[in-house]
């Protein structure tokens, strides 16, 4: 009978961190009218929208919400949103908060009483110095990238096409260090701040670029209460994949129709090194790489040596089909990812992915797979660079 009251008391806590909520008491200058829209993310990556109506400025919107969360608060309704509309990025929690926003000027709206939103606001001061002269590259860039896509939906020439892409390139470049800078910035308040919300959400786009000891160590300090959130769990998975295309793991078999129509299996290559290529036919960097691992196949292959190329094309498989033409790669074996847009975008699980097993996120990644069928190396995101690559090969084919 003793055990009866402890059960209740074990539901009602449960469901005390169900029913928890969110109160926005906001104001925003410059429309009396009208409503206010807010989308966020619950802690089961679900997702959440909300409107309120104005009246004299002034609005109030509340939710459920089990722990922070991030949110993107809108003068418009998301269904009509388009790409250039300003929003204004909150970091939600559950507690009563206070919104001060200005119509034209949402980027600089105030959110009192989120911890997670007065963090980001310390963290965005150190990085005004660093954006002062990265604004106006990114600007540029930002312009630039929106006439390359004009230029492809018009289907222009390709010399004019070319042209933007080595812009777009060079600006990039021009960015490259500010971003470093940023970075920097980032990973030390990541080091300071295991314990704040804004660490996770920092980790979260930076998770895919570590190598498996960093990765894992961040994870190993976040507190469980932060593990617990969208964020949280979106990382623990990251951690997961990238752990599974790192050297000491079984690399997945998989199996796919080629670019002839021709069934491969990497389990066909089991006593082959295999350098397994995720690569793009608009990834700059990736073609640009093409020479050189044309170089590494005709040294290597007759020594058992074997390149499969992933590529990230399956929304445009004849883009594809054109660059391993071009690039005159065909002299080794190409697969389409099998990425599904939809199911991704409705966050459904996708076994046909190869990438997702991998834990790829960006590129050019290649993972070299030993004769056992064991990783023994990554290179590119999470991994070692392409120097490390060549001396590797030089290693293990100078033993036969």
């Amino acid at each position: 009978m003793k055990q009866i009251p402890m059960l209740i008391a074990a539901s009602l806590l449960i469901s005390g961190a169900q029913a928890q909520t969110f109160t926005i008491n906001g104001k925003v200058e410059g429309k009396p009218g009208g409503f206010v829209y807010l989308s966020y993310e619950g802690s089961n990556g679900e997702r959440h929208s909300d409107s309120a109506r104005l009246q004299n400025g002034r609005f109030t919107i509340s939710g459920p919400l089990t722990g922070p969360t991030v949110g993107h608060f809108m003068l418009e309704s998301p269904s009509a949103m388009n790409y250039d509309a300003e929003y204004a990025t909150l970091f939600l929690e559950p507690a009563k908060m206070t919104l001060t926003a200005k119509k034209g000027a949402l980027d600089e709206a105030k959110l009192a009483g989120s911890r997670a939103q007065a963090d980001m606001a310390k963290l965005n001061e150190l990085h005004k110095p660093v954006y002062v002269h990265l604004k106006p590259i990114s600007e540029k860039f930002n312009q630039l990238n929106k006439e390359y896509i004009a230029a492809r939906r018009a289907k222009k020439d390709s010399a004019t096409q070319a042209g933007l892409i080595n812009q777009l390139d060079e600006l990039k470049e021009k960015m490259g260090p500010y971003q470093d800078q940023l970075d920097a910035i980032d990973k030390k308040f990541i080091d300071g701040h295991p314990a704040s919300f804004v660490s996770v959400y920092l980790l979260r786009f930076r998770i895919g670029g570590m190598n498996l000891k960093e990765a894992e160590n961040a994870w190993n300090k976040m507190p469980e209460e932060l593990r617990q959130t969208g964020y949280g769990k979106e990382i623990k998975k990251e951690v997961d994949a990238l752990r599974g295309g790192s050297p000491g793991s079984v690399a997945h078999v998989f199996t796919k129709q080629d670019i002839n129509g021709q069934t491969l299996s990497l389990s066909d290559y089991k006593g082959k090194y295999v350098l397994i290529d995720f690569w793009a036919s608009w990834c700059g960097p990736c073609r640009k790489g093409n020479p050189h691992l044309k170089k590494l196949y005709a040294q290597y292959k007759d020594k058992g040596f074997e390149i499969i190329g992933i590529s990230d094309d399956d929304s445009k498989p004849e883009a594809w089909k054109k660059a391993v033409e071009q690039d005159g790669i065909g002299i080794w074996k190409h697969v389409l990812r099998g990425l599904d847009m939809k199911k991704r975008q409705n966050n459904e699980p996708n076994p046909e992915d190869i990438s997702d097993y991998y834990g790829i996120h960006s590129l050019p990644t290649k993972i070299l797979i030993g004769p056992d069928g064991m990783i023994v190396g990554r290179y590119g995101g999470g991994g070692e660079d392409d120097d490390a690559m060549d001396k590797k090969l030089a290693e293990v084919f100078g033993k036969m």
